[in-house]
């Protein structure tokens, strides 16, 4: 009789794990039919999502019908998701900042991924002569215009009195070190891994960081309100997908160096010094927030926005509570 109800103990115990399962597969790990974009950054700034995309955790979440396409700046994936050819994407603070100070904003601020105050750093050729930012006056300045860097830039400029911008040439990331290599350009400001990667490779030095500005530079994900309207699940999920990104960056960062690494071309050594400049948490805090504040005022009051973003309508926390909660 005994033995009979052990075998029953445990037929139940088996059914209940099985029907668990399902229950888990049917609300959180549901295929979805809606097919959607990820556009992101080839910058060690946005491990997290290169991870996430990498290693599979959109399909795990039952995301089958994602297609990622990878940029080599914010502005580019901000393009990217105002026409519509995205629905999701990754872009610095003044990106993401000029994108949303509009009337009617396309976007919403639903996660920043990473960050770090010093991931921009200002590189000077090797014999340009630079020791200092002031020496930088009346030198040839490579910089990719409206993007974080830029923008920390021009607060650092203000921080020391100086104009800065007419020697300022707009040039992508993917063609700064080429030009510094070259002497085309005297120096280059750009977020990481341009900066090390010109050190590992010994086109330059640094000359500072655009750090101690009261801005901890994050990366932040955001999302086309319609799609969010339409398919908040779909928005629960990639986050969570993301969330795992990250975590794999904190807890394997050697590894997660190496799948940049093969997926860029981009030495290991200047990955893994580049790393060493951020921060890798999937947040919406009190300090991104504030962080976001201090440089939309600044933007605002040097005439790059003409009005401040509603941030109480273009931030929106409830995706990414709902996504921590279920992780």
């Amino acid at each position: 009789m005994k033995t009979r109800y052990k075998l029953l103990a445990i037929t139940l115990t088996i059914l209940a794990i099985i029907c668990g399962t399902l229950v888990y597969q049917e609300y959180w790990v549901k295929k979805t039919t809606a097919s959607f974009t990820i556009v992101y950054q080839d910058r060690v700034a946005d491990l997290a999502m290169i991870v996430a995309a990498k290693l599979g955790y959109f399909e795990d979440e039952g995301l089958k019908n994602v297609r990622f396409m990878m940029f080599h700046s914010g502005p580019a994936c901000a393009e990217a998701i105002i026409y519509g050819k995205a629905d999701f994407g990754t872009m610095g603070d003044t990106t993401a900042i000029i994108t949303t100070a509009t009337k009617e904003p396309v976007i919403k601020i639903i996660a920043s991924h990473g960050g770090g105050e010093h991931r921009h750093r200002i590189i000077a050729r090797i014999g340009s002569g630079i020791k200092s930012l002031r020496d930088l006056v009346n030198k040839r300045i490579a910089i990719k215009k409206g993007t974080s860097t830029h923008g920390g830039l021009m607060l650092l400029e203000k921080a020391y009195d100086l104009n800065l911008e007419p020697y300022l040439i707009d040039m992508d990331p993917s063609d700064q070190l080429a030009a510094l290599a070259a002497g085309s350009v005297d120096a280059l400001v750009a977020s990481e891994p341009t900066p090390s990667i010109a050190e590992v490779k010994g086109y330059g030095y640094q000359v500072t960081t655009l750090g101690g500005l009261n801005n901890t530079y994050p990366i932040l994900f955001v999302v086309r309100r319609e799609f969010a309207e339409k398919h908040p699940d779909i928005v629960i999920k990639v986050l969570r997908a993301l969330i795992r990104g990250a975590r794999f960056v904190r807890e394997h960062p050697e590894k997660a160096a190496t799948i940049l690494a093969e997926i860029t071309g981009i030495p290991e050594e200047a990955i893994r010094r580049a790393m060493n400049y951020h921060y890798y948490n999937v947040t919406l805090d009190e300090k991104v927030i504030n962080s976001l504040k201090v440089m939309a005022s600044f933007l605002k009051e040097i005439g790059k926005i003409k009005e401040l973003p509603r941030f109480n309508e273009v931030i929106d926390r409830r995706f990414l509570l709902e996504a921590v909660k279920t992780s």
